[in-house]
């Protein structure tokens, strides 16, 4: 009986753990997970600073200029006292017992005097304003982002604004592709008893959160494909072809002789539905594609991109939901159909045979379409990379 659509997904996300951690310099770090979580290594700011250029002050105005600081420069070795004031630019340290910072376009400076412009033309200052106060974004010790989470270039840049040079991430899942058929040709237009393989050209595009090692033809032969999964460095080995229980079928032989445990032998989903999932002895996965392209990338949505997402180490995010009309639902299988999103609103893109990439190519996501839906909201899948 073929395993739900939901329970599959999550089987394939229980099935590893993240793989070794590993400490790397900053801009090595980009598009991992983090290992652990990043924490502010000093308070930001460091001390009170000023947001503006102007004149840092204490007690109603006019007030004596007593001296200036520049963004670099060390705390200034003074304490305002009323009627005082401290020229301070943006980012400067201000000195201890300032009020708020008057902005330069709001006052003038005559000799040592300073004065502000007159009332209509500007704000009434209160206190602290234009003074970012020492760990007033973070104290030293918070967290700033949870372990599990991408590194993006706004992750970066933020942990070096805390202090980081490195960052303790997970490794990048290795892949491996072995694409069976005796019927696949790998250059030139498809002929009568002969089709252009699909999937394997598809297949990089869909692996961003991997190293894909390399990729094997072969034959529809079980001793070679046997050879094949028992070889090799790689986490994660995926299969195009051989998953159903036809003569030319061979995965399924393969794994036996290899006493693999089969966690996934097919899923209510159409298209798809004879998509395998399985561990070998010391924990290598394998992941079986139907050999149809469509029917492969349904495969990939449900199986490998949550196996590749665990075994990175990413968090699982909460779903992106669209409003699908009446898709066409399947009366017992999750449907997965190629969508257009507008405003909220999916739109089923058509042309979504098992065989065929066209709906999908025209398509920027899939709709995860349960069974008996009539019109709602529905999960979206990306149809790039992992999700």
């Amino acid at each position: 009986m073929n395993m739900p659509w939901t329970l599959a997904r999550q089987t394939a996300r229980d099935a590893a753990k993240p793989l070794d951690a590993t400490e790397l310099v900053l801009p090595e770090a980009l598009g991992l997970a983090l290992a652990s979580g990043v924490r502010a290594l000093t308070d930001q700011p460091t001390c009170d600073t000023s947001a503006m250029d102007g004149y840092a002050v204490t007690g109603p105005g006019p007030w004596r200029i007593a001296g200036r600081v520049a963004a670099g420069d060390p705390v200034p070795e003074v304490v305002l006292r009323s009627g005082e004031a401290f020229g301070v630019a943006t980012g400067a340290p201000v000195p201890d017992g300032s009020d708020f910072v008057v902005p330069v376009e709001l006052c003038s400076a005559d000799g040592t005097v300073l004065r502000e412009a007159p009332l209509a033309e500007r704000r009434p200052a209160t206190p602290g304003r234009h003074i970012r106060r020492r760990g007033e974004d973070w104290p030293a010790g918070a967290e700033l982002v949870p372990a599990g989470s991408l590194v993006t270039p706004a992750l970066l840049g933020l942990a070096a604004g805390a202090g980081h040079d490195t960052l303790l991430v997970h490794r990048r899942p290795r892949v491996a592709v072995i694409v069976t058929g005796d019927e696949l040709l790998h250059t030139g237009p498809p002929h009568p008893g002969h089709v252009r393989d699909a999937i394997g050209p598809m297949l990089p595009g869909l692996l961003t959160r991997a190293d894909l090692l390399d990729t094997t033809h072969l034959r529809d032969d079980l001793s070679a494909l046997t050879d094949a999964l028992a070889s090799g460095q790689a986490d994660v080995l995926v299969t195009c072809g051989a998953t159903s229980v036809g003569p030319a079928d061979h995965l399924r032989r393969a794994l036996s002789s290899l006493d693999a445990e089969v966690l996934v032998s097919g899923v209510a989903c159409r298209p798809g539905h004879p998509m395998l999932l399985a561990v070998l002895p010391g924990g290598r996965c394998v992941v079986g594609l139907p050999g149809n392209p469509f029917a492969a990338l349904a495969a990939v949505v449900t199986l490998l991109h949550p196996l590749l997402d665990a075994l990175g180490g990413h968090a699982a995010r909460p779903p992106v939901t669209a409003w699908l009309p009446d898709g066409g639902a399947h009366r017992t299988d999750t449907r997965l159909v190629p969508v257009t999103r507008s405003g909220g609103l999916a739109v089923p893109a058509g042309h979504d045979r098992p065989g065929s990439l066209r709906g999908a190519a025209l398509a920027d996501a899939l709709a995860v379409v349960p069974p008996g839906h009539r019109g709602g909201e529905v999960e979206v899948l990306t149809c790039g990379s992992a999700s």
